[in-house]
């Protein structure tokens, strides 16, 4: 598959930063599962040198294809996806930051102001994380007041918010319940948000998620911690015709976007 090498050095990133995340993996292998990715998801804000369309070309170039869009009125987010045989879903949501203060608005213009014009017109923005310098823990906060989505990617930036295990791809953990409870049995915090699993199989779709690790980050103010990227678990059930659904269900995956809540 042409986009390997995109997802690799995804996963690289991701796990560095949040080691809790391969813990997971190894526990998975450790019980002699062959762990296979069901999407991952990207988060940026809506202005269109950023936007879902241009994070979304490197896949593009490698072969996937729009197949889906999702609105979050919740939330004020609106995503797509995109598939390619053979490799995991690509789930990309971005803020409507219209919808927000004049604070909000400013700052992410401010932030965005500061990515060099060679970032943005390269391939190499979906890996660049924080690119507009070392953030500011009061900002953060402020920022977390209107929205935690524009928080977290205020400080993380642009890396993979989370990789996905496919339930379906699992041996004897085949089950979310299963897989929660291993989870739980681990030491491993999961997201209760609108109850731990999300979805039923008359939705065709379930998905549990752990609660995004607690990080490290280096403020104006000094180092905090906050959340950082979470691991994500996903059943799929077949449709009517036998073929297994491969969208999203928006009522599910807003309340999985709580996995990176910073816990008050």
């Amino acid at each position: 598959m042409k986009a390997q090498p995109i997802f690799d050095r995804l996963w690289n990133d991701y796990t560095t930063q949040n080691p809790s995340v391969q813990a997971i993996h190894d526990l998975f292998v450790k019980a002699g599962e062959v762990v296979t990715n069901d999407h991952i998801a990207f988060r940026t804000f809506d202005d269109a040198r950023i936007n879902i369309e241009v994070l979304a070309k490197s896949f593009l170039a490698a072969g996937y294809q729009y197949k889906g869009d999702y609105h979050f009125e919740q939330k004020h987010l609106y995503a797509k996806h995109f598939e390619c045989e053979g490799g995991p879903r690509v789930f990309i949501s971005q803020l409507i930051t219209a919808d927000f203060s004049p604070f909000l608005q400013q700052t992410v213009q401010s932030l965005i102001e500061k990515i060099p014009a060679s970032l943005l017109a390269s391939d190499e923005l979906i890996y660049s994380g924080n690119v507009w310098g070392t953030p500011s823990y009061e900002t953060y906060e402020k920022l977390r007041q209107e929205s935690e989505y524009a928080a977290w990617l205020y400080v993380n930036g642009f890396r993979a918010n989370h990789f996905t295990v496919s339930v379906n791809g699992l041996k004897t953990l085949d089950t979310v319940q299963k897989v929660n409870q291993l989870l739980k049995d681990n030491g491993f915090v999961i997201n209760d948000s609108g109850g731990e699993i999300k979805g039923t199989p008359a939705e065709l779709l379930e998905q549990s998620s752990t609660r995004s690790e607690m990080i490290k980050i280096g403020f104006t103010e000094g180092v905090m911690e906050i959340p950082g990227c979470y691991y994500e678990f996903a059943r799929r059930y077949p449709d009517q015709d036998g073929k297994l659904y491969s969208g999203f269900i928006a009522k599910s995956a807003d309340k999985i976007f709580e996995s990176t809540d910073k816990v008050k």
